[in-house]
């Protein structure tokens, strides 16, 4: 079996070669990362070095040896020791003219799923800005005339008539830092992106968050330092990342807690729009908080603009985390996990091998 022990560590799909005994006997390197178990572990203690007892991967595998042939399960919630949870495709699959042999593959979000999460945050970020340019033009505008009527009217009202006029100006404010908001979205220009460390931008989004919005709220990290550089541009990064955390922030609540983590995860790649050459994302970020998460009717659309669950929300933050990570050539993905259940978002980016340029300061 030493060629498809070649192949398999080739592999960048996690991929588990099970010997006929049902003994562990290789696991590719993205399958040790993915089980958080060593290859050792693994053949010295088999599934339970990765799983707990009675785990579903386990009676895929003994299904397979009863029938015969391949078995599958697909979106299952994966449990790890430590309360860690995973969903992911799991495929067990006999070994061309080796059957008592089997393979066992996760694939921890199936390809159909992400290029259609892609292109739906596409199309969402598409109709913001056909909708921004719109309203920008068409609102806009008129609110300054209403703002200055309001305020010369004010100079000739009573005290109850000026308390209404000062009603209007306030409102007038309202919608016009709402249009300025959605205005984000009509510039179509590609960003400047050059080599970025990940952590000194998230280092500089928690500093930010403590002194305000996250006051008082437990944020803990948990960093991959080996990550390498993500071609990005800075300010627009720092964007995205304060939107998750003031989401996360609000949802938690002042005794609740915030996770940031970092990870290289080899082996994925989409095809931006269902073309051309597929990009690499390794790269991943997760902002995770113990909150009550958003209503399920509303799960697939939150990347959607004018969807919110918060009352009083408009809708826009998460829209516009969808276009900047799309304009790195990223995805963004929101999942709930857990019992009783965290919400993590998911921000999956593609790397860069070109050296910092030095600071000109």
């Amino acid at each position: 079996m030493a060629g498809a022990a070649e192949l398999l560590a080739g592999l960048a799909v996690p991929a588990v070669l099970v010997a006929p005994d049902t003994s562990l006997l290789v696991a590719n390197l993205a399958a040790e990362n993915f089980l958080n178990a060593s290859q050792q572990a693994l053949a010295e203690r088999g599934w339970s070095a990765a799983f707990g007892p009675d785990s579903i991967v386990e009676g895929l595998v003994a299904r397979a040896r009863r029938e015969g042939g391949g078995c599958a399960a697909f979106d299952v919630t994966l449990a790890f020791p430590g309360g860690r949870h995973a969903r992911a495709d799991v495929l067990v699959s006999p070994v061309g003219e080796a059957p008592d042999w089997l393979t066992v593959a996760f694939q921890t979000r199936s390809v159909a799923t992400l290029v259609d999460r892609q292109v739906v945050q596409q199309g969402a970020a598409r109709s913001a800005v056909g909708v921004a340019a719109m309203l920008a033009h068409e609102i806009k505008n008129p609110l300054s005339g209403i703002r200055g009527a309001a305020q010369l009217l004010r100079a000739s009202q009573s005290e109850e008539g000026q308390e209404l006029t000062d009603l209007i100006v306030a409102e007038v404010d309202r919608i016009a830092k709402l249009v300025d908001r959605m205005e984000s979205f009509t510039d179509t220009r590609p960003l400047r992106l050059r080599p970025e460390n990940i952590h000194e931008v998230l280092g500089h989004v928690r500093r930010v968050a403590e002194q305000g919005f996250a006051q008082g709220i437990r944020i803990v990290e948990r960093y991959d330092p080996s990550l390498p550089l993500v071609a990005a541009n800075r300010d627009a990064l720092v964007q995205v990342f304060l939107n998750l955390l003031k989401n996360a922030a609000e949802a938690t609540g002042k005794n609740g807690k915030i996770r940031i983590t970092t990870a290289f995860r080899p082996g994925l790649k989409v095809r931006a729009g269902g073309r051309g050459a597929a990009v690499s994302l390794p790269l991943e970020v997760r902002v995770i908080d113990d909150g009550p998460g958003i209503p399920a009717d509303l799960g697939d659309h939150v990347f959607e603009p004018f969807v919110s669950s918060k009352r009083g929300g408009s809708g826009l933050g998460l829209a516009l985390v969808a276009k900047i990570v799309a304009d790195h050539g990223g995805l963004v993905e929101y999942e709930r996990i857990g019992d009783p259940g965290e919400t993590v978002f998911r921000v999956l980016l593609p790397i860069t091998h070109e050296p910092r340029a030095k600071d000109p300061r």
